[in-house]
């Protein structure tokens, strides 16, 4: 692999702004189409010798034929990305991909342009020595994760046509992550085996509206402020899944001592740990409940006038062992007002919990070898991935990207300042290329 010009091919795909939308009709189709033509030119050989399928309007599904059609693999990346806020406080523009203190700088570095760069790069080299996997590898690139993933399900409707039956399915979503929990030293290399469902639901107030020197009391925009505060300040029980419980059981040996035995005995202590994850912070909260973030907010258009219509937008992000109907009804028992409306918007309820057998193991070992300081475990994802979408076809779904994160890169996902260390992303395509070459024995 030549360094600098594997940091050169995502460089080139980070400038190329492709933006998601709900709304089809906001998509810049353009972006995405240089994206792909930018894809064929950095991956010549991936293109020339992998069957390509087309998925939906800019998804990709790439089959590289292996030495047998058994225990078939499934890796997965996407194209798209979040937009960016305006007035966000980048330090670099987001769509410049600067190289500045050993890190690549730009919107997608991290979420997901380097994992989709990293596998690519991981295949062309191997193919330039001639490799041949020892069973299919697919390659799915979806073109709408970020909004709801309908290439994904198509995708996943190809594979059913062709009886493609995964051995296991390997998309974004844990990381080599350093800073994960107080007092922890050593980097936890986290694999997700299941995730929380991701649903969002409107809250609408309808009133009369009118002339801002007349308000009447508790109109739609004070309506919709209240329900939001009491959405703020009431949570779902917390509890604790089992791959939660072993990522605590893991971590034990390398805490501090004071907090080695709660750790440790995260099964039989689970009240206790739940108390102390609430109090760690948001991230570690995150670990222990369903959580609800209000999102969006509209009102009036004009300053003088009382709006006729609030909404404000909540995305629930539902804890393994509880439903979207629980959550549903939590938040209607919450807001307490029939005058303000829930509808939802999209539903979508945790994923399975898949096993941590010999796939499982592969992943473990294989970052062990590549990150030989890091402790390798399962744990909940708390973002929705594409990969939801494959356990109707494989009950060895995966969520692991092979990159070294600090907090703060992880608090930049979705945010500003998104980077992606230089070294860290050179590991991770190693990682892809070793896995590549490890999954046929």
């Amino acid at each position: 692999m030549d360094a600098i010009t594997a940091v050169g091919k995502l460089q080139a795909l980070v400038r190329i702004p492709t933006v998601s939308n709900r709304d089809p009709a906001l998509v810049d189709s353009g972006a995405f189409d240089r994206l792909l033509a930018e894809l064929a030119r950095q991956f010549p050989r991936l293109h020339a010798e992998l069957e390509l399928t087309r998925i939906h309007t800019h998804g990709l599904l790439f089959r590289w034929p292996g030495a047998s059609r058994e225990r078939p693999v499934v890796l997965m990346a996407h194209l798209d990305v979040v937009p960016v806020a305006e007035d966000a406080p980048w330090q670099h523009p987001p769509f410049s991909a600067e190289i500045v203190d050993g890190a690549i700088w730009g919107r997608g570095t991290l979420d997901d342009k380097g994992s989709l760069v990293g596998i690519c790069e991981a295949v062309e080299t191997l193919l330039a020595e001639g490799f041949v996997p020892a069973g299919d590898v697919w390659l799915s690139f979806g073109c709408d994760e970020e909004v709801g993933g309908v290439a994904a399900q198509e995708a996943v409707q190809e594979l059913v046509r062709r009886g493609v039956e995964p051995w296991f399915v390997l998309d974004e979503g844990g990381a080599i992550a350093h800073d994960a929990f107080p007092g922890v030293t050593a980097p936890i290399g986290v694999v997700g085996v299941t995730e929380k469902g991701s649903t969002s639901v409107e809250l609408t107030v309808d009133g009369r509206g009118g002339h801002a020197s007349t308000p009447s009391r508790m109109g739609p925009t004070a309506r919709i402020a209240r329900a939001v505060t009491r959405i703020d300040r009431s949570s779902m029980a917390a509890h604790l899944p089992e791959p939660a419980v072993e990522l605590l059981r893991r971590m034990a040996p390398h805490a501090s001592p004071a907090l080695r035995p709660l750790l440790a005995g995260a099964g039989r202590l689970r009240p206790l740990v739940v108390r102390a994850l609430l109090a760690a912070g948001p991230e570690a909260a995150a670990m222990a409940r369903t959580t609800f973030a209000v999102t969006t907010l509209a009102g009036s258009p004009a300053l003088n006038v009382v709006a006729s219509t609030a909404r404000a937008g909540v995305n629930i992000r539902i804890m393994v062992g509880d439903t979207v109907a629980g959550a549903l009804a939590h938040l209607r028992k919450v807001v307490a007002d029939e005058q303000v409306r829930i509808d939802v918007v999209e539903r979508n309820e945790p994923s399975p919990i898949s096993p941590r057998d010999d796939a499982f193991r592969l992943l473990e070992d294989t970052i062990t070898e590549l990150f030989p300081d890091a402790v390798p475990s399962p744990y909940v994802v708390m973002a929705a991935t594409d990969s939801r979408f494959f356990t109707r076809i494989c009950p060895r779904v995966y969520r692991f990207t092979p990159f070294r994160m600090t907090k703060a890169q992880r608090q930049s996902i979705h945010s500003y300042d998104e980077h992606l260390g230089v070294d860290a992303f050179l590991d991770g395509v190693r990682w892809y290329r070793r896995l590549l070459e490890r999954s046929g024995r």
